[in-house]
């Protein structure tokens, strides 16, 4: 296969939403084939980049914060720093827009940012790696937070340069095989980085060692250097002529007010829906995940156990209901899968509820993780298509930042009184309680799915 959708002059255009539904179905065979395009391929390996801070500042350091006794009401507050991705929409018109100097004219406008963000994610883990939170918590809290937005950061570069690549029609192949990179990473900074800490560790020392963490976190930092060679490989998406600002005031009106303005425009009074529809989406899924690696430390499982079967098989799992749900979306449409993708998110949240109740047990486990793994990854195929689908390619990173921006913005601020939740009602509770705000959704998607503006093919 040729690299024509990405670096020649006949790039495809991404249609406007719904025009796609005129196209042909593809057979099974051309559905499939997509994945192996340069293209798709190359996604892979920038969603690895994309996808490997962000357990580092979640999950993983939870687990880290956990073990060196940082209470889990504390934890709880600390997933806080996530809103970093729930705000990256503030700053997206300028990754959008502005030129870095010197970096910019050598790599282009999407390969220099997505080089920069790097670089600060990269630093920031080396600094968190020499910090102890037992010691001094506040230094750590900085450096997530420096990670948190280097990466949020990369991530609005990197959704552009994404949609930029390809046409509508290929969207949710490319959201799969960014998902597949992405899940990789978060095998790597999930297990690799726990088994990388317990193989630190000092035999018949404490339980407690922050020269393990140490170690895990510095193999994470010089991870990220994959991404820096793929970014300085890759080619980049077709230029777009920026039409020459008059002052400063009409460079603020087409970089922060028209790309809003645009998408008002466009869907009108179906936008309150749209928006409704991705702020509530992803809400079952986020609340609960910050407290689900201090539930395996309660639990009893150890390091080991916690690496392999939720960081290694559930990825796995994820992956495959990702490449499911890509096809699925091709093949029968976005919204079917949407809908599919929340119904099985908040049910799976049901079965942690009844994990709890089996103490040590790692079948079930193994089972629980399977259902929920492979239900996120219908979902989230199926949901980046659609946001993608959202887009107007002269606006795509200010765009695509304020859809991204807008999943994470409630779910995270609600998800930062999850220990505290904990603490009063117990795990069992919590579990139920997630699933039951998983129901609005379905709510939504039905509505969606009668707007003509609101629904893509």
């Amino acid at each position: 296969m040729s690299d024509k959708i990405l670096s020649s002059s006949s790039v495809a255009t991404p249609l406007p939403p719904g025009a796609d539904a005129a196209l042909p179905t593809p057979g099974w065979r051309a559905v499939w084939q997509v994945y192996l395009e340069p293209a798709t391929l190359r996604m892979a390996l920038l969603g690895f980049s994309a996808g490997l801070p962000l357990l580092l500042v979640f999950g993983t350091l939870s687990f880290w914060l956990r073990e060196a006794g940082i209470d889990r009401t504390t934890i709880g507050y600390l997933s806080w720093v996530g809103l970093a991705y729930g705000f990256k929409w503030a700053w997206a018109p300028l990754v959008d827009r502005l030129p870095i100097p010197l970096l910019t004219r050598w790599l282009g406008r999407r390969r220099s940012w997505l080089l920069l963000s790097q670089a600060v994610i990269i630093a920031a883990l080396v600094l968190m790696a020499m910090t102890d939170p037992k010691v001094a918590l506040t230094p750590v809290v900085w450096c997530a937070l420096a990670v948190a937005f280097g990466s949020a950061t990369q991530d609005i570069a990197l959704d552009a340069y994404r949609i930029e690549s390809a046409d509508t029609q290929r969207q949710a192949a490319l959201a799969a095989s960014y998902q597949t990179g992405y899940r990789l990473a978060m095998i790597w900074s999930g297990a690799g980085a726990l088994w990388i800490a317990a193989r630190a560790e000092v035999a018949g020392a404490a339980l407690y060692q922050h020269g393990a963490w140490q170690a895990a976190y510095l193999a994470m930092a010089a991870s990220m250097l994959l991404g820096v060679v793929t970014v300085l490989c890759a080619p980049e998406p077709q230029r777009r002529e920026l039409p020459p600002s008059k002052n400063a005031a009409d460079w603020l009106q087409s970089a922060l007010v028209e790309p809003f303005a645009d998408f008002l425009r466009r869907y009108g009074k179906h936008a309150v829906l749209i928006l409704a529809l991705i702020a509530l989406y992803r809400i079952s899924d986020v609340v609960m995940g910050i407290m689900a690696n201090p539930f395996y430390v309660d639990m009893g499982y150890t390091k080991d156990e916690v690496a392999t079967v939720t960081k290694v098989y559930g990825v796995v799992m994820t992956l495959v209901g990702a490449f499911a749900g890509g096809a699925l979306a091709m093949r029968f449409g976005v919204m079917k899968v949407l809908m599919l993708g929340a119904v099985l998110s908040a049910a799976s949240n049901l079965l942690f509820a009844w994990l709890g109740t089996r103490g040590h047990d790692v079948a079930a486990l193994v089972f629980v993780i399977s259902a929920d793994n492979l239900s996120s990854g219908i979902a989230s195929a199926a949901f980046i298509a659609y946001l993608s689908s959202l887009t107007n390619i002269n606006y795509s990173a200010t765009q695509y930042a304020l859809f991204s921006s807008m999943m994470l913005l409630l779910p995270k601020a609600l998800a930062g009184y999850s220990g505290r939740y904990v603490d009063a009602f117990g795990y069992s509770n919590f579990f139920i309680a997630t699933a039951l705000l998983g129901l609005p959704v379905l709510l939504l998607i039905g509505l969606a799915s009668r707007s003509k503006k609101a629904v893509v093919q």
